[in-house]
């Protein structure tokens, strides 16, 4: 099969694969409210926020020190592809999940510089990035960025032709 042709067959495994996890969390609702209402605030600040552009931009900026890449999302999607040198440290939306990222995280220095990211679904909708941040700010990490991917992992980053690395 010529390259070009497996990379866009990969690019239409993980989009189908990240519309039906997008799709499994929006099943989840609460009684009386609207989905438009149902977002609360974040816990980061806006100056923590990194659009994917500016980020793999930076991945190949050798004036620049690569910071801890951490994906908290589903393993089935980091072995799908993955942002270069980013680590898997469980789903954040589940306990053990969360623990596990706890746990490895425990091993760093507090001023490490560590940017999160999950891409399963639409961000605002994104089950795994707020625990894991809200984790890791109570841990006492306070180098912290936030990747936003408006749609998802696939379309906002492995579409665009950014680097990325398959494997778990």
């Amino acid at each position: 099969m010529a390259p070009a042709r497996k990379r866009l067959q990969n690019l239409l495994v993980a989009s189908a694969l990240t519309a039906m996890i997008a799709a499994s969390a929006m099943i989840v609702s609460v009684p009386g409210i609207r989905g438009d209402e149902r977002k609360t605030a974040d816990p980061w600040a806006d100056s923590q926020l990194v659009q994917p552009a500016k980020f793999a931009h930076e991945l190949v900026d050798k004036s620049l020190s690569v910071p801890t890449v951490i994906y908290v999302g589903f393993r089935s999607l980091y072995a799908g592809g993955h942002i270069p040198g980013a680590s898997y440290h469980g789903t954040a939306s589940t306990e053990e999940g969360l623990a596990d990222l706890k746990k490895w995280a425990d091993t760093l220095p507090r001023t490490t510089e560590v940017v999160i990211y999950c891409g399963c679904c639409p961000f605002d909708k994104c089950p795994n990035i707020r625990p894991a941040y809200s984790a890791l700010d109570k841990m006492g990490f306070k180098k912290m960025r936030v990747i936003v991917f408006p749609t998802s992992f696939a379309a906002d980053w492995a579409e665009k032709g950014y680097p990325i690395q398959k494997g778990s």
